[in-house]
């Protein structure tokens, strides 16, 4: 961060410095008047040693009570140093999870489901959460949005903790046996939409994470990709599950009645590796997958990519700089102890600490 030029909040407050003028030519001429008198003792008597008499005397008490008045009617008028302070690059990253039927098939320890909370968490644990911010989603045949854009980590934990164990969306339910990335990309996009409609809109780079399995698509997802990516928001994703796959586990019916939709017996789900990367190179992202590299180094690569797309640059903010001034009001008063002699110079120098105060409870509230 550099401090460049000033600027003041209340510039009408510096129109009092203009009191402080005849108070200054007063003193100029009261020291001429003591030089003058210095040198006509000097010159009427005769002494066997020389006296030095000082040319200014106790009148330096009163030009530095000026000078703390200066120091405090410039504090007044609020001054802000203009700083130019070099933003570092963020990013802005929408997480999206599958919550589908195949994730819940235990291919992978401990399931496909809580595999992906843990790669989450170790994701959320990487980020540096300065200029970093992150919103979450499920999905499934609809997108269940659980936490809208946010820089506070504690969030995010909050929801994972109350994930941890299984996917909200049930197996009883017919929507759940379906994978609609469409809806999670929709519901993504007028996301971050709303946010920049309510907050402005941010300089960070902007991103999609999808955890999935890719069993099962429906749903127009081309589209969808093509829409984030002429928005210049990039696709990551993380493949959850083996090619080997496994059984998704049988739901509890009612009564023992099983729907027609879910007749033909236990169904069997493996990881759709291609089309995941067919995905992630049409969406201008990358294609991971768990257990074959480490977790952190998954999501280290993730965020420096979308990082290195966010715009650097140095931008001008103000810093309020009165506090400056104030405190060298004080520290002049107190200098001017050292030439106060008489009664009346000690009720000043009481008088202008008391006001110093008095300014800072002020600034304070």
């Amino acid at each position: 961060m550099e401090l460049g030029s000033l600027r003041f909040a209340e510039p009408g407050m510096l129109w009092l410095l203009a009191g402080l003028v005849p108070l200054l030519l007063l003193w100029v001429w009261q020291c001429a008047r003591r030089r003058a008198a210095v040198r006509e003792y000097a010159g009427g008597r005769i002494v066997p040693a020389g006296n030095r008499l000082a040319a200014v005397g106790d009148l330096w008490f009163w030009l530095l009570v000026m000078v703390a008045m200066a120091s405090t009617i410039v504090a007044l008028a609020q001054p802000q140093a203009v700083a130019s302070v070099t933003r570092s690059a963020g990013a802005d990253i929408v997480i999206l999870i599958d919550g589908s039927a195949s994730m819940r098939v235990a291919d992978i320890r401990p399931d496909r489901w809580r595999r992906a909370i843990q790669w989450v968490r170790t994701f959320a644990e990487t980020l540096s959460w300065r200029e970093d911010r992150v919103a979450l989603g499920l999905f499934a045949h609809y997108a269940a949005p659980q936490l809208r854009l946010t820089k506070d980590p504690n969030a995010l934990f909050f929801f994972l903790d109350h994930l941890g164990e299984a996917p909200p969306f049930r197996l009883e339910v017919d929507t759940t046996w379906d994978t609609n990335l469409e809806a999670g990309l929709y519901w993504s996009m007028r996301l971050l939409e709303k946010n920049a409609e309510l907050y402005g809109p941010s300089p960070n780079a902007k991103a999609f994470v999808v955890l999935t399995d890719g069993q099962t698509w429906s749903g127009d997802v081309s589209r969808s990709v093509e829409e984030a990516t002429s928005k210049g928001i990039a696709i990551y994703v993380v493949g959850i599950g083996t090619l080997g796959g496994g059984m998704i586990p049988e739901p509890e019916w009612a009564y023992g009645i099983v729907p027609p939709w879910a007749e033909g017996g236990p169904v069997r789900s493996a990881l759709d590796r291609t089309s995941l990367q067919e995905i992630a190179l049409a969406a201008r992202g990358r294609y991971f997958e768990v257990d074959r590299e480490d977790d952190r180094a998954i999501a280290l690569r993730i965020i420096q990519e979308v990082r290195s797309r966010s715009p650097r640059g140095v931008q001008e903010q103000t810093v309020d700089v009165y506090w400056y001034f104030l405190l060298g009001a004080a520290g002049v008063l107190g200098l001017a102890l050292a030439f106060t002699r008489e009664r009346v110079e000690l009720w000043w120098q009481a008088a202008g600490v008391i006001a110093v105060l008095a300014l800072l409870v002020t600034f304070t509230d």
